[in-house]
């Protein structure tokens, strides 16, 4: 446990130092779901997911902080799967479960107005919740609690964050019904399912890409404009099925604005040029998602 602990510190260092970026975007999106929680799920008494899903009802029920039981429960939890998990999620999920707590208190002492529907209440914060979650996901970390055993099954058996975390949480709003009655867990609900789907959308929405593949009789002007929108690309041997001439044939991963230009290259210079544009889910790679985010 000492040898852990001394990695894990060494880990944070390095992050902090080499991986600034990851950093301020978990200290940003624990700060949104802190937002959300305070002005949002205690004070329309709307139940939560996971730990802080159990923090808000004790909260209800015993007028405990939720700060301490998402501490203590985060703090367990982490202590149960830092021999599965790999150090680097381990050290941002820290990281965003102390600013979350931080944030909670420094929220709760700051009035704000809120709406008064309580449906449009119920969008804001499984919106807000779901983005900042998507963001975390992204960098390699988490809000912490159930998202822990939900990132350990997707690396394990591909399963979508935001599908698992609708099934394992509805269970804790079916226990809720008896301290905030059926209402509160209805609207609930409609705030889980919209968090579940905004998490999954933001997660595909930053790894997704064009992939394009292009025969033209240009390939070397076309790879260098390619080039110069910061892209690679990579040049296969080609052969026509008809013809028989050799036909060099262009594989490149683009974003959707570099497509939008690639096309209007290709019309000024080649218009005979064939290319075929799909989308690639995730990319991993250099220019594209890190490795050390899975």
């Amino acid at each position: 446990m000492k040898k852990f602990f001394h990695s894990f510190i060494s880990h944070l260092i390095k992050i902090i130092k080499e991986d600034w970026k990851a950093v301020l975007i978990v200290i940003i999106a624990s700060s949104i779901q802190a937002f959300a929680v305070n002005y949002f799920t205690l004070h329309y008494r709307f139940p939560d997911l996971g730990v802080a899903g159990i923090a808000v009802l004790t909260n209800y029920m015993f007028g405990i902080s939720p700060n301490w039981v998402i501490l203590t429960g985060n703090i367990l939890l982490l202590l149960w799967a830092h021999k599965d998990l790999n150090v680097r999620f381990l050290a941002l999920t820290l990281l965003a479960i102390s600013t979350f707590s931080t944030m909670l208190s420094i929220f709760a002492d700051i009035p704000l107005p809120l709406p008064e529907d309580k449906f449009m209440a119920t969008v804001i914060v499984g919106l807000l919740k779901g983005s900042a979650g998507g963001l975390m996901f992204n960098v390699g970390g988490s809000g912490g609690g159930t998202d822990i055993l939900a990132v350990a099954l997707r690396r394990r058996y591909g399963i979508e964050i935001g599908r698992f975390s609708i099934f394992i949480n509805f269970f804790i709003l079916a226990l809720s019904i008896s301290v905030i009655g059926l209402e509160a867990v209805v609207y609930g609900a409609v705030g889980l399912y919209i968090n579940g789907i905004t998490v999954d959308n933001v997660t595909r929405s930053f790894d997704k890409r064009k992939q394009a593949i292009i025969i033209t009789n240009i390939p070397d002007e076309v790879s260098k404009f390619i080039n110069s929108l910061g892209k690679g690309v990579t040049k296969l041997e080609g052969r026509g099925g008809y013809t028989g001439q050799e036909r060099p044939v262009l594989i490149t991963l683009l974003e959707p604005r570099h497509v939008v230009m690639l096309k209007r290259f290709l019309k000024e210079r080649d218009e005979r040029a064939f290319v075929s544009i799909c989308d690639a889910s995730e990319v991993l790679g250099k220019g594209f998602k890190s490795w050390r985010s899975l």
